[in-house]
């Protein structure tokens, strides 16, 4: 479009020289003088008007040009600046060919019907997840009669593919269900409680199943642990009718929660400038609780090759969201036991009542050939128990690497 502007203003310019030219020779033929002078003014006029034209129109044709650069600057900056903002928006992998506003990052556990509107208009709050087995259905009865059915989801892990018997308590219904044969509970944490999927909780219980909680109410530990500012704590245990393994999980009678013990452990001298395990700043695996931000850390940490999660409670620290020695505690006011049952590899699945146990020595008397139902179980058990001291130390060598190996990881913890 601008070239064929210009050639046709130099066209016209050109045309005009060449009139002029003719001119000017027509008047030099002519015989009279007045004539002459006529056309030579004539044609200094036309001359004149020619190099005004030539003249403007290549100033016409800069201005254009540099308005039209500049207006071509304006829409490339607009678009860097644009290009530039889009590079800082940090999108979920997977989704960078669609627009923000359509991309549904995280879940949830709610049930939706099939129709209708929404049932349960105001959604819960926190989840509690369970390894769990037939064997032991009273027991887990009694800890999900503790837990307000409008405040928790509840998920069941099956470790014993057992299923339609829960069907009896009325809490089955609503409750999840997932069911795979002899995993523990950091199995299904790892594959079934992924950080986006339990977004949506303030507090995940990650508990087991051989907890006594006569001393328990959940709707009081979750209003405790959020005054007191925990991301991660465990309620205290009985230290008279409990497993306890660690001190500071031991009950303090006389405070409400928690968070050092000040007592001589082996070769730890625990005191008030401690700071860290075992000391403080740990909770025992058997019924921890993380806030979701502290959940989406200790994820991260489970190992998916690593079934039982042994050497993760010594390294929840690094998860607590700042200072361990505050941030993580023991909840005193609200206390469980701990029965310490061994339930998978020779119980659980595997466990046997008193009127089997008297059937089965009955049967190994008849025949001492047979190996016994109960040593089977301590055979399975002793092999369970070798696994996790196997994978306790395969964690701390994992550990150790990591640290060793990541040149921009930094110790908070180290002075």
């Amino acid at each position: 479009m601008r070239s064929f502007s210009l050639l046709s203003s130099v066209s016209l310019v050109l045309l005009l020289l060449i009139f002029s030219l003719l001119l000017f020779q027509v008047s030099l033929n002519m015989n009279q003088k007045r004539k002459s002078s006529s056309l030579r003014r004539l044609f200094t006029f036309v001359f004149l008007l020619a190099v005004v034209f030539l003249i403007g129109n290549a100033f016409i044709t800069v201005d254009y040009k540099q308005g039209n650069i500049s207006a071509w600057s304006s829409i490339i900056r607009l678009n860097l600046g644009k290009l530039k903002m889009c590079k800082t928006q940090l999108r979920p992998l997977g989704s960078e060919t669609l627009p923000r506003g359509i991309v549904a990052s995280t879940s949830d556990l709610e049930m939706r019907p099939l129709w209708g509107a929404k049932r349960n208009k105001n959604p819960k709050q926190n989840l509690l997840a369970m390894a769990v087995g037939i064997k032991q259905k009273e027991s887990v009865n009694k800890i999900l009669k503790k837990f307000s059915s409008s405040e928790f989801v509840v998920m069941l892990f099956h470790y014993d593919g057992t299923v339609d018997e829960w069907k009896e308590f009325e809490w089955s219904e609503t409750a999840i269900h997932v069911s795979v044969v002899n995993q523990t509970k950091w199995w299904f944490a790892k594959r079934f409680l992924h950080p986006d999927i339990v977004s949506a909780y303030s507090y995940i219980f990650l508990w087991d199943e051989d907890l006594g909680v006569d001393h328990f109410d959940a709707t009081r530990y979750v209003s405790i642990i959020r005054e007191e500012g925990l991301e991660i704590s465990q309620p205290a245990l009985d230290p008279n009718l409990s497993e306890v393994h660690h001190q500071l999980t031991s009950r303090d009678n006389k405070s409400r929660v928690h968070r050092r013990t000040y007592k001589v452990i082996g070769k730890a001298r625990c005191n008030e400038n401690s700071t860290g395990p075992p000391c403080t700043g740990f909770v025992e695996m058997m019924a921890p609780v993380f806030s979701r931000a502290a959940w989406r850390c200790a994820w991260h940490m489970i190992q998916n090759d690593l079934n039982h999660g042994w050497g993760i409670d010594f390294q929840l620290g690094y998860c607590a969201q700042g200072d361990r020695t505050k941030n993580i505690g023991i909840v005193d006011s609200e206390y469980i036991l701990h029965l310490g049952l061994p339930t998978l590899g020779g119980s659980a699945e595997n466990k046997i009542d008193s009127e089997q146990l008297d059937k089965t020595k009955t049967e190994d008397s008849s025949d001492k050939s047979k190996p016994s139902s109960t040593s089977q179980m301590s055979s399975a058990r002793s092999e369970v128990r070798k696994q996790t001291y196997a994978e306790l130390e395969t964690f701390k060598h994992r550990w150790r690497n990591a640290v060793k190996n990541d040149e921009c990881w930094i110790d908070r913890f180290q002075p």
